[in-house]
Protein backbone atom coordinates (compact mmCIF):
# COMPACT_ATOMS: atom_id res chain seq x y z
CA UNK A 1 0.00 0.00 0.00
CA UNK A 2 1.36 3.24 -0.82
CA UNK A 3 2.26 5.61 1.82
CA UNK A 4 0.73 9.52 1.84
CA UNK A 5 4.18 10.84 0.61
CA UNK A 6 4.10 8.49 -2.48
CA UNK A 7 0.30 8.90 -3.37
CA UNK A 8 1.21 12.73 -2.99
CA UNK A 9 3.89 13.15 -5.19
CA UNK A 10 1.49 10.58 -7.69
CA UNK A 11 -1.09 13.23 -7.61
CA UNK A 12 1.39 16.04 -8.24
CA UNK A 13 3.18 13.88 -11.33
CA UNK A 14 -0.22 13.15 -12.72
CA UNK A 15 -1.52 16.92 -12.34
CA UNK A 16 1.74 18.14 -14.10
CA UNK A 17 2.05 15.85 -16.93
CA UNK A 18 -1.13 16.01 -18.12
CA UNK A 19 -0.91 20.03 -17.83
CA UNK A 20 2.41 19.59 -20.14
CA UNK A 21 0.89 17.33 -22.66
CA UNK A 22 -1.80 20.04 -22.97
CA UNK A 23 0.37 23.26 -23.25
CA UNK A 24 3.75 22.09 -23.88
CA UNK A 25 4.22 19.08 -26.17
CA UNK A 26 2.82 20.35 -29.55
CA UNK A 27 2.83 16.53 -30.87
CA UNK A 28 -0.89 15.99 -32.73
CA UNK A 29 -0.26 12.10 -31.83
CA UNK A 30 -0.73 13.59 -28.56
CA UNK A 31 -4.03 15.94 -28.82
CA UNK A 32 -6.25 12.97 -27.39
CA UNK A 33 -3.78 11.30 -24.64
CA UNK A 34 -5.47 11.08 -20.96
CA UNK A 35 -2.99 10.56 -17.63
CA UNK A 36 -4.91 7.76 -16.18
CA UNK A 37 -2.48 6.78 -13.00
CA UNK A 38 1.00 7.50 -11.95
CA UNK A 39 2.63 4.93 -9.61
CA UNK A 40 5.67 5.98 -7.27
CA UNK A 41 8.47 3.67 -6.11
CA UNK A 42 9.09 3.98 -2.57
CA UNK A 43 11.88 5.66 -2.97
CA UNK A 44 10.00 7.89 -5.26
CA UNK A 45 12.79 7.50 -7.89
CA UNK A 46 10.67 6.24 -10.08
CA UNK A 47 7.24 7.17 -11.69
CA UNK A 48 5.25 4.22 -13.92
CA UNK A 49 2.45 7.00 -15.75
CA UNK A 50 -0.82 5.41 -17.32
CA UNK A 51 -2.11 6.59 -20.69
CA UNK A 52 -5.21 6.20 -22.29
CA UNK A 53 -6.27 7.66 -25.64
CA UNK A 54 -8.37 6.97 -28.83
CA UNK A 55 -7.55 5.00 -31.94
CA UNK A 56 -6.18 1.91 -33.19
CA UNK A 57 -3.25 0.16 -32.17
CA UNK A 58 -1.01 1.28 -34.25
CA UNK A 59 -1.85 5.23 -33.02
CA UNK A 60 -1.47 3.90 -29.43
CA UNK A 61 2.10 2.45 -30.44
CA UNK A 62 2.90 5.53 -31.85
CA UNK A 63 1.16 7.90 -28.84
CA UNK A 64 4.09 5.80 -26.72
CA UNK A 65 6.66 6.38 -29.25
CA UNK A 66 5.76 9.96 -29.30
CA UNK A 67 5.87 9.78 -24.97
CA UNK A 68 9.06 8.20 -24.85
CA UNK A 69 10.84 10.55 -26.83
CA UNK A 70 9.56 13.51 -24.69
CA UNK A 71 10.70 11.99 -21.53
CA UNK A 72 13.93 14.05 -20.79
CA UNK A 73 11.81 17.48 -21.71
CA UNK A 74 8.70 16.29 -19.30
CA UNK A 75 11.29 15.22 -16.60
CA UNK A 76 13.16 18.55 -17.02
CA UNK A 77 9.74 20.72 -16.31
CA UNK A 78 8.73 18.62 -13.85
CA UNK A 79 12.01 19.68 -12.02
CA UNK A 80 11.31 22.72 -12.47
CA UNK A 81 7.87 22.66 -11.37
CA UNK A 82 7.72 20.46 -8.57
CA UNK A 83 10.13 20.64 -5.40
CA UNK A 84 11.48 17.11 -5.14
CA UNK A 85 14.88 16.18 -4.41
CA UNK A 86 14.86 13.70 -7.06
CA UNK A 87 12.79 14.09 -9.90
CA UNK A 88 11.55 10.12 -10.51
CA UNK A 89 12.18 8.49 -13.86
CA UNK A 90 9.35 8.39 -15.92
CA UNK A 91 8.02 5.06 -17.67
CA UNK A 92 4.75 5.37 -19.57
CA UNK A 93 2.35 2.42 -19.78
CA UNK A 94 -0.83 2.04 -22.19
CA UNK A 95 -3.85 2.01 -19.66
CA UNK A 96 -6.26 -0.07 -21.60
CA UNK A 97 -8.80 -0.67 -18.99
CA UNK A 98 -11.20 1.95 -20.85
CA UNK A 99 -11.34 -0.99 -23.63
CA UNK A 100 -11.73 -3.76 -21.51
CA UNK A 101 -14.37 -2.53 -19.13
CA UNK A 102 -16.58 -1.84 -22.90
CA UNK A 103 -15.58 -5.19 -23.96
CA UNK A 104 -17.44 -6.97 -20.51
CA UNK A 105 -20.62 -4.31 -20.91
CA UNK A 106 -20.84 -5.98 -24.59
CA UNK A 107 -20.32 -8.97 -23.66
CA UNK A 108 -22.72 -8.97 -20.54
CA UNK A 109 -25.36 -6.55 -23.09
CA UNK A 110 -24.73 -9.91 -25.35
CA UNK A 111 -25.59 -12.34 -22.49
CA UNK A 112 -28.95 -10.32 -21.71
CA UNK A 113 -30.13 -10.74 -25.70
CA UNK A 114 -29.46 -14.39 -25.01
CA UNK A 115 -31.21 -14.59 -22.02
CA UNK A 116 -34.30 -12.87 -23.68
CA UNK A 117 -34.40 -14.96 -26.78
CA UNK A 118 -34.75 -17.80 -24.57
CA UNK A 119 -37.35 -16.75 -21.82
CA UNK A 120 -40.65 -18.19 -22.90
Amino acid sequence: MPSRRQRRVSDLIQEEISELLQKKVSDPRLSFVTVTAVEVSADLRQAHIYVSTMGDQQARREMLAVLKHATGFLRHELGARLALRYVPGLTFHLDDSLERSQRILQLLDQLEGDNREQSP
